[in-house]
C-alpha cells in the first residue's frame, strides 16, 4: 500500500483522482527536483477559498445569535496559520508531504506554515474529487468538532478573559513578552510569553504578534483555572 492509500484509509476517503491528492502534497520545492511534478500553489488557492466559506457556514448556522463582527472575528482565528497547522498536525498530513530534500532536512515537515498550506490544498483536492459535500463530511468530522471546542474554552478572545480575570483575582498586572522570532522576513513566528505580575503563567506562538498573544493568554487562563482549582 502506498503512502496516499494509507491516508486515505486513515480518514476514511476514496479519492475517485488520486493525482489531485498527490498534487495537493507536493511542494514547489519537490517540483525544483522533479520537474514532471505539479506543486500545491493552485490547488492550496481554492483550498484556502473553499475553508473560508465552509467556516463560514458552519459558523452561521450554529451561532445565529452572533453579529456579523464576532463572525468575522472567530472565522479568522479557526483558518489562522497556527490553527490550521495543529490540525494538519494531529492528521499527521505532514507525513505526506513530498518536499525537496533540502526543506526535508531543514523541518519543512513540522513548519507550521507548510502544515496550513497543505490542510487547504487538501480540502481544495477533496472538493474538486467529492465536491460541497465530501468538504463538508470531512470537516464535520475532523474540524468542525475543534471549533466548538476553541469556542468553549474561550482561546477566541482570550486576552479580553484574561485581563477580565486577573483583574477579578487581584493577580496583578498583565504582560506580554516576545521570547524568539523565527523563521525569514516572509514567513515570520513569533514566541510570547504572558506573564503576570511578571510570573511567567503561559506561552503561544502564530504569525503575528497578535495570534501569539491569543494562545499565550489561553495557556495562563488554563494555568489560573488549574490552580484556583487546586485551592478550593
Amino acid at each position: 500500500m502506498d503512502a496516499f492509500a494509507r491516508l486515505q484509509e486513515q480518514l476514511h476517503i476514496q479519492f475517485r483522482d488520486a493525482s489531485l491528492l498527490r498534487e495537493a502534497f507536493t511542494h514547489s520545492s519537490y517540483v525544483n527536483e522533479h520537474k514532471e511534478a505539479t506543486h500545491n500553489e493552485r490547488i492550496e488557492f481554492l483550498g484556502d477559498a473553499v475553508l473560508q466559506l465552509a467556516v463560514s457556514q458552519h459558523l452561521y448556522r450554529i451561532y445565529p445569535s452572533w453579529p456579523e463582527g464576532k463572525l468575522t472575528f472567530v472565522r479568522a482565528a479557526i483558518v489562522r496559520e497556527q490553527a490550521l497547522s495543529k490540525l494538519a498536525k494531529k492528521l499527521s498530513l505532514g507525513d505526506y508531504l513530498l518536499l525537496g530534500r533540502g526543506e526535508d532536512l531543514s523541518g519543512g515537515r513540522e513548519r507550521p506554515s507548510l502544515l496550513a498550506d497543505v490542510f487547504e490544498a487538501f480540502v481544495g483536492a477533496l472538493y474538486l474529487d467529492g465536491g460541497w459535500d465530501a468538504v463538508i463530511a470531512f470537516l464535520s468530522a475532523h474540524m468542525f468538532p475543534e471549533i466548538e471546542a476553541y469556542v468553549e474554552r474561550g482561546v477566541i478572545d482570550a486576552k479580553s478573559r484574561l485581563h477580565e480575570k486577573v483583574q477579578q483575582l487581584s493577580l496583578g498586572a498583565v504582560e506580554y513578552v516576545v521570547l524568539e522570532e523565527r523563521g525569514p522576513a516572509n514567513d515570520r513566528e513569533f514566541v510570547i510569553e504572558a506573564r503576570v505580575q511578571g510570573e511567567s503563567y503561559g506561552a503561544g506562538s502564530g504569525r503575528t504578534k497578535k495570534e501569539a498573544e491569543q494562545e499565550a493568554a489561553a495557556e495562563a487562563l488554563q494555568r489560573i483555572g488549574s490552580r484556583r482549582g487546586g485551592d478550593e
